[in-house]
């Protein structure tokens, strides 16, 4: 099994349909409820366990996730009110050093990610289908449709939910 990729890497180069962006806001849908079963009954201990060698803790995933998925939220928002806006991007393992992530139970962003997502959620059924071909600029990526976007957030959350799932199987947890 690969330790950093466990569901596999995201293919940028597939354009999704109607079915793969349905499919796509069910799994940010049910993200929450996936990532709180992932980490529930986990010591301190096992919180700061690294999900591979190299890699982030436990704790970390579970707090970065939902800044990830915040700054996925507003970007999303941006694209639907805005031209083509040029999103600000951010250093996601600066974010994972801050006193925050140390600090701040894993409850806290558990429940953020829940009332987050819901909120994504009722936004992602909502509008129509020719506004996922709506786009952003990333910066260092480029211009990306909100199609694709929404699609890469199912896979980031189910890869983040693996590294923590896998790696309680490895460890007998």
């Amino acid at each position: 099994m690969d330790l950093q990729y466990p569901v596999g890497r995201f293919d940028w180069r597939t354009k999704p349909g109607d079915a793969e962006r349905r499919k796509a806001i069910d799994e940010i849908a049910v993200l929450p409820a996936a990532m709180r079963k992932a980490v529930h009954g986990l010591t301190e201990e096992q919180l700061n366990t690294p999900y591979r060698p190299g890699g982030w803790t436990v704790r970390q995933v579970a707090h970065h996730v939902p800044d990830s998925h915040l700054n996925a939220y507003v970007r999303f928002k941006l694209a639907l009110t805005e031209d083509r806006p040029t999103i600000k991007p951010y250093d996601e393992k600066r974010w994972a050093e801050l006193p925050d992530v140390e600090n701040t139970p894993i409850g806290i962003s558990l429940t953020m990610l829940e009332a987050l997502h819901e909120r994504w959620v009722v936004l992602l059924r909502s509008i129509e289908p020719q506004d996922f071909s709506r786009t952003f600029i990333h910066p260092a990526a480029g211009e990306m449709d909100l199609d694709k976007v929404v699609c890469h957030y199912a896979w980031h959350g189910r890869h983040h939910v693996g590294h923590i799932t896998s790696l309680r199987q490895r460890m007998g947890w």
